[in-house]
């Protein structure tokens, strides 16, 4: 697969401290785009300079608008493979090889595994998609995907599923799904997704969506 037919999308809101090296190592592989998600600090600017495809929001749309941006943006490029990971430097670029590997071996979607969940929501989560499908991380931000797959279901996300609609559907449709595990960084700053109450309670309200 040709590194341009490769589609990195990465979801950033106020990552100043990290885009930038994140963008350059993640280049390697393939195209990085940068889901700018309305940020007030120089994410846009620093993802543009590292040679980012830059796509920003005026308003913030929350990271399963961003993701749905960046997915839009790699079909418009005529990405074959779309890849996602964070902007905060929890998941090493060089995994993104791991990733290519594996959709070249004949799998639809490749799921990163995190070494450790810091929520108990998460557990929950992973617990109901283990039982059904066998999926063990399914909020890890690390996932790749064939465009066929993101193609048979016509968009990303509709209902704030924290990253889960798209895998959901493969996983009841029988696709060829791999997972990969690997040991998570740790972020520079704060994280994004808000207080462990807020966050916990969205995971719970995508977890009960997705049943």
């Amino acid at each position: 697969m040709d590194r341009s037919d490769i589609g990195l999308v990465i979801p950033a809101y106020n990552e100043a401290a990290t885009i930038k090296e994140v963008v350059v190592a993640a280049a390697d592989y393939g195209t990085p785009i940068v889901v700018n998600d309305c940020s007030s600090d120089d994410t846009a600017a620093l993802a543009e300079e590292a040679g980012a495809v830059v796509v920003t929001h005026k308003t913030n749309r929350g990271y399963d608008g961003a993701l749905n941006s960046g997915f839009i943006k790699a079909d418009e490029l005529g990405c074959q493979y779309i890849v996602t990971l964070d902007a905060d430097g929890q998941h090493n670029p060089k995994l993104i090889a791991r990733f290519i590997e594996k959709l070249d071996g004949g799998a639809d979607v490749v799921l990163g595994v995190r070494s450790n969940k810091p929520r108990i929501s998460e557990h929950a989560f992973a617990v109901l998609t283990r039982a059904r499908f066998g999926i063990k991380d399914p909020l890890c931000g690390m996932k790749g995907y064939k465009a066929g797959v993101y193609h048979a279901l016509g968009h990303f996300d509709t209902y704030r599923s924290i990253g889960t609609e798209l895998m959901l559907f493969a996983a009841k449709r029988d696709y060829n799904i791999v997972q990969v595990p690997f040991k998570v960084g740790t972020r520079q700053d704060a994280p994004r997704f808000g207080s462990m109450v807020r966050a916990n309670i969205k995971i719970l309200r995508a977890m009960v969506k997705s049943a």
